[in-house]
Order: structure tokens, then sequence, then C-alpha cells
């Protein structure tokens, strides 16, 4: 899934004002230098980014701080005191779930080739018969 900068911008400059807040404010509050502050609510330069650096600036809007990179990534982002899991655990889930789909699909190819031999029986009778 492509990276929505824009809507990290436009999330950003939406809270600001909500706050009253200048650029500098957020840079001061988050600690993240003013430039960058600028360059990601202008939106002026698209380029990855820390993700300390969107935890800090979701932490300093009141955000959850992994807010900004579920807008980054077109999610819902999470509510400010909800439990996500850590990316270790998101990934470990991830090769649960895809063992569990390469075991379905080793099942289904042995069902094939189960059926395949049994056709090719078949076949080499009926051929044998013929001759």
């Amino acid at each position: 899934m492509p990276e929505d900068w824009a809507a990290v911008a436009d999330a950003i400059t939406t809270r600001v004002k909500e706050l009253g807040w200048q650029q500098r404010e957020l840079a001061r509050r988050s600690h993240v230098s003013p430039s960058i502050v600028r360059e990601i609510q202008g939106h002026t330069v698209e380029r990855r980014r820390s993700s300390r650096t969107l935890e800090a600036l979701s932490i300093a809007l009141g955000w959850h701080p992994q807010h900004l990179d579920a807008v980054l990534r077109g999610r819902t982002p999470p509510q400010v005191n909800e439990s996500v899991p850590d990316e270790a655990e998101t990934v470990w889930a991830h090769l649960d779930s895809i063992e569990r789909h390469l075991v379905a699909l080793a099942e289904r190819l042995d069902d094939i080739d189960r059926n395949v031999a049994t056709v090719a029986e078949h076949v080499s009778a009926k051929r044998r018969g013929r001759s």
C-alpha cells in the first residue's frame, strides 16, 4: 500500500488548528526540528521519515503514538489508550497465517496429485484393454 504523506500533512494541519498552535509550538512540544515539521506539515518534501518522528508528533498532538503512522498507511488510527501489538507480534501473526495457508495448499496439492494418479491409472488401464 502506498504511503499517503498528504493525509499526514492534512491530519497535522487540522489538529494544529484545533489546538491553536503554530508549527514552532508543535516542534517544541514534539522535539522535532522546525524544518522537519514544516516539511511534513507542508508536504513539501516527501521522503521516508523515522517512525520515532511520527510517534513524537502524534504524542505531542495528543494522539496515540501510532496515529500518524496509521494515517500514513491508510489505516484507522488507534484510540489514545488502545493497545496496539508491536511489530514483532504482528510479523509472527502474519507468519502463522502464511504457514496455515501453506499447509492448506500442500494438502490441496496432495489431493490433486492423488486425483491425477487415479486418472492416469484409468487411462492406462483403458489403453491396455484396447491393446
